[in-house]
């Protein structure tokens, strides 16, 4: 009897472990945020820099410290790697079932095939590392964005990730709708993925980037003033969840993101297979402001991961 309720207790507390895995997942957010959070946490950043290699110098004869930049670049690099383990135990069902998000069925690939091409794409991390340099090393930024006091603002981060992703929706709709030239030069060969992976998010133009990205990045420093650190866990998350919303099969936020009104892979698929509704991408709003929005559950050839409203 004894052995039996063992095994009962054993098997209860797996099944328990196993219906958590999923929500492991979420731990992926963590990771694209690490470096600004541990460095900022107890200012730990003014013991391991010292003061000299905080100076920014804002004169137009000298150039501004490398430090914020090379920081930067790092924490999005940190995020992608942990964006990369993520994504191969996700391929591997160790956080849940696969089901993709089209009827379909995901496009098949090898991981490493799929890192590789992710990772070369020259309008992709290459093209976005260089915009970052530049605008730092020639004080293209606003002078607060070179200061490393005050730590992560939470809410500048939120105002960053908005701002961005309405001027990305705006030239997103100008691509599409301006001249059949404009869209067939910039933003068709990312069209050319009506069933992406997540490994498809960067993959398009030179000119697709500077108009959806790097113009919105730009735009985006010069309204919200805010500090290096800030500027820091932005652009990781913005990196990476652009990402995310390429994948093939839903996320376990999924649900807690929609009903914040924020996108999702589903929701990213949706522009991908049918061209004329949801050319946001962190956000939902814009869309359903101006009646683009078309709800994943309402289209035929996508499995249903959404309650469907009742008529």
């Amino acid at each position: 009897m004894r052995a039996s309720a063992s095994l009962v207790s054993i098997q209860t507390t797996s099944g328990k472990l196993n219906s958590l895995r999923p929500a492991l997942g979420c731990l992926v957010w963590v990771g694209i945020i690490f470096l600004p959070l541990y460095l900022t946490s107890d200012d730990r950043y003014k013991r391991i820099f010292p003061s000299t290699w905080r100076q920014n110098s804002w004169s137009d004869n000298d150039w501004p410290g490398p430090l914020g930049l090379c920081l930067g670049l790092l924490a999005v690099v940190i995020g992608k790697i942990t964006l990369l383990i993520y994504w191969h135990l996700r391929l591997q069902g160790s956080l849940g079932p696969l089901v993709s998000i089209q009827k379909e069925g995901a496009p098949t690939y090898a991981y490493t095939e799929g890192v590789i091409t992710h990772l070369a794409q020259p309008e992709g991390f290459f093209l976005l590392f260089t915009y970052l340099a530049v605008t730092w090393m020639f004080h293209l930024m606003p002078a607060s964005y070179y200061s490393f006091e005050g730590g992560i603002i939470w809410w500048q981060v939120a105002t960053q990730l908005l701002v961005q992703d309405f001027v990305q929706y705006v030239m997103h709709r100008v691509e599409h709708a301006a001249s059949p030239k404009l869209y067939q030069a910039s933003h068709k060969p990312h069209h050319r993925f009506t069933n992406p992976r997540i490994f498809d998010a960067f993959n398009g133009s030179l000119a697709d980037t500077l108009l959806m990205i790097l113009l919105p990045l730009y735009v985006t420093a010069n309204v919200v003033h805010t500090n290096v650190w800030t500027y820091m866990a932005f652009g990781s998350i913005y990196a990476n969840w652009l990402t995310l919303i390429h994948s093939e099969y839903p996320h376990v936020w999924d649900a807690c993101f929609r009903v914040l009104g924020m996108g999702t892979a589903a929701d990213h698929h949706v522009h991908h297979k049918l061209f004329k509704y949801n050319f946001g991408h962190l956000f939902l709003y814009w869309d359903i402001l101006g009646g683009s929005y078309r709800n994943p559950s309402d289209v035929k050839c996508f499995n249903n991961f959404i309650e469907r409203k009742k008529t």
